[in-house]
């Protein structure tokens, strides 16, 4: 069985060993999934980060994407970002958000997803990502097309900047694989 990188300065917390100032969010945390994520338990270290991180993504999910579109911005992220972790984390949750199998392989496996609008928003995404936000009047017209509106395009933004702390924090923390 694949065993977590280790880590030498970023301990994996329990809900026990946590600060206490962080353990409302691990215990959400542990209610979404039915664990604590080691990136979540690594996160623990800084109260700030898990407060950051727990902040952001209650603001992300108040977006007007839906649960299955959010998800597809982070499938987007975490493999623009190399968090393999995070896409075998966020591809159940896709799957629970209600996306067809062949959507989360895609998105998984960083091929054309064969749903269009689904592919849009990713297609933007990563356009978004990769341009540092600088994307062209054809990308966003390309995404409006699809059915999303320019509030949504915003909204993509709010999701990479979650999910980039998160990974990055995961690549600081050694919990972005499975080694």
């Amino acid at each position: 069985m694949n065993q977590p990188a280790p880590s030498p300065h970023f301990p994996a917390h329990t809900l026990d060993t946590a600060p206490a100032a962080v353990r409302p969010a691990l215990e959400r945390t542990a209610r979404k999934f039915g664990f604590v994520p080691l990136p979540v338990a690594r996160f623990a270290t800084s109260p700030l980060l898990v407060r950051a991180f727990d902040d952001l993504l209650a603001l992300f999910e108040e977006a007007t994407l839906s649960p299955m579109e959010r998800e597809v911005v982070v499938m987007v992220v975490a493999g623009e970002n190399g968090c393999d972790l995070c896409r075998k984390m966020h591809r159940e949750l896709l799957l629970r958000a209600g996306a067809p199998p062949a959507v989360a392989a895609a998105l998984f496996e960083r091929t054309p997803v064969p749903d269009a609008r689904l592919q849009a928003l990713a297609a933007f995404t990563e356009a978004t990502l990769r341009e540092r936000g600088h994307v062209t009047d054809a990308e966003l017209d390309a995404f409006l097309r699809a059915g999303f509106t320019a509030e949504q395009a915003l909204e993509v933004i709010v999701g990479i900047g979650t999910f980039t702390l998160s990974t990055f924090a995961n690549r600081m923390t050694r919990s972005h694989t499975m080694r």
